[in-house]
C-alpha cells in the first residue's frame, strides 16, 4: 500500500466503522446509505493507493516506463534543457492506475522545480504547457533526461522526492500523483522509443526506450 495514502484510508476506515456501527443501535433512515458510500470510498481508496512490488528490467542502456498508464503520445520536439530533436512519451494515468511514480534510468538529480497552472484535462495537448506540474532533470549515461509530473482535471496534489544532487536508481519512487494525471518522459534522439500510441505500459517494467548503438 502506497504510504502517500495511509492518511487517507485511516480516515475512511474510522468514519465507515463508525457510521456503521452506530447504524445497528440508531435507526436513521439515511445513515445506512450514507455508510454504504463511505464504503464506496473506502474500497476505490484501496484501490488506488495500491503500490505492487514490481520486477525492475536489468541494463544500464534502458529506459522504464515512470508510470503505470496509457500512451497518448510519441513525438519529436525541441526541448530547452535535453536539446533538440529530443523524444517525447506522454502517459495518461487514469484514477483506476497506480499512481506512484519511478525513476526511468539511473542518473543524478540536476534539478527539481514545480510550476503552478491549471487543471485542464490531462488529454489535452497542452496539459504539459497550462498544467499545475513538477519537473525533475536527470544527468544519465544517456545524456539529460527530464521526467514531468503534470496534475490533471481531478488531481490537485503532485509528491516528488527527487533532489538536487541526489543519485538515484532506475525504479526508485520518484514520486505520487492524487487522483487523476500525466506523466512525460523526455530524452535524447540518441534513444530509440519502444512503445507506441494506444499501449498500454506497467511502471517500472514495461522498456519505453533503449540506445541506439551508432557504431
Amino acid at each position: 500500500m502506497a504510504p502517500e495514502g495511509r492518511k487517507i484510508l485511516s480516515i475512511l476506515l474510522i468514519v465507515t466503522s463508525i457510521l456503521f456501527f452506530i447504524s445497528l443501535f440508531i435507526k436513521i433512515a439515511m445513515l445506512p446509505i450514507i455508510a454504504g458510500i463511505f464504503s464506496i470510498l473506502l474500497v476505490f481508496s484501496l484501490n488506488f493507493f495500491r503500490d505492487p512490488d514490481r520486477k525492475i528490467p536489468e541494463g544500464d542502456d534502458i529506459i522504464i516506463s515512470p508510470a503505470d498508464g496509457k500512451v497518448t503520445a510519441v513525438t519529436t520536439i525541441n526541448d530547452p534543457d535535453v536539446g533538440e530533436n529530443s523524444k517525447l512519451i506522454s502517459i495518461f494515468l487514469n484514477v483506476f492506475d497506480v499512481h506512484a511514480n519511478r525513476v526511468p534510468i539511473k542518473g543524478k538529480v540536476i534539478s527539481v522545480t514545480h510550476k503552478n497552472g491549471q487543471f485542464v484535462s490531462a488529454f489535452q495537448h497542452n496539459a504539459a504547457d497550462v498544467n499545475e506540474q513538477t519537473t525533475t532533470i536527470f544527468d544519465t549515461t544517456l545524456g539529460i533526461i527530464k521526467v514531468k509530473q503534470i496534475a490533471g482535471m481531478i488531481a490537485r496534489r503532485i509528491l516528488c522526492y527527487a533532489k538536487k544532487g541526489e543519485n538515484m536508481n532506475k525504479g526508485d519512487r520518484l514520486g505520487f500523483i492524487m487522483f487523476g494525471s500525466r506523466t512525460d518522459v523526455i530524452f535524447p534522439p540518441s534513444v530509440k522509443v519502444l512503445v507506441k500510441v494506444g499501449q498500454r505500459v506497467v511502471g517500472s517494467e514495461t522498456i519505453i526506450g533503449n540506445f541506439i548503438n551508432e557504431k
